[in-house]
């Protein structure tokens, strides 16, 4: 028996699974869900690509939103900083968004995903505690990125 599929039903079926993730997470959530089932914790949705890159883009958006409005160091140095870690967070987590259409999509988005730890964490902390001690990693954030960008050349 011969059996044919309609072009583009494994895509529309990948997509309806992803929808019903982001669904089953805001649920959780929420603090919803079934009756008896118990919320999942965060970390278990942080290797979820579906989902990380939105919340990456959340915290982004939080991050500069905070920044503009709120954060009001004593020393502006550490304002420029805030701005220079939520710009390249921003870039970065869109650039996440193409991370399923590369050859190698977990080396592509893995790397990025610690440059935004790295890189932008660290400047982030360095502004909040005014201290520049807490910059040490950013320089391996930066090569992080570097390196996924430069794993798209293989």
């Amino acid at each position: 028996m011969c059996v044919t599929r309609e072009a583009g039903a494994d895509e529309r079926m990948r997509h309806h699974d992803e929808e019903e993730q982001d669904e089953a997470l805001l649920e959780n959530l929420m603090g919803g869900g079934a009756a008896g089932s118990a919320a999942r914790p965060l970390w278990l949705y942080a290797s979820n690509a579906h989902v990380w890159h939105k919340v990456a883009g959340m915290l982004a958006l939080a991050a500069g939103t905070y920044g503009q409005h709120i954060f009001k160091p004593q020393n502006m140095v550490y304002k420029d900083i805030w701005v220079t870690a939520n710009t390249y967070h921003l870039a970065h987590t869109a650039a996440m968004l193409a991370a399923p259409l590369t050859k190698r999509p977990h080396i592509f988005g893995g790397l990025l995903t610690f440059g935004l730890v790295a890189f932008s964490g660290s400047c982030y902390t360095t502004a909040l505690m005014e201290d520049r001690a807490y910059s040490l990693p950013a320089p391996f954030g930066g090569f992080a990125w570097v390196a996924a960008w430069a794993s798209l050349l293989f």
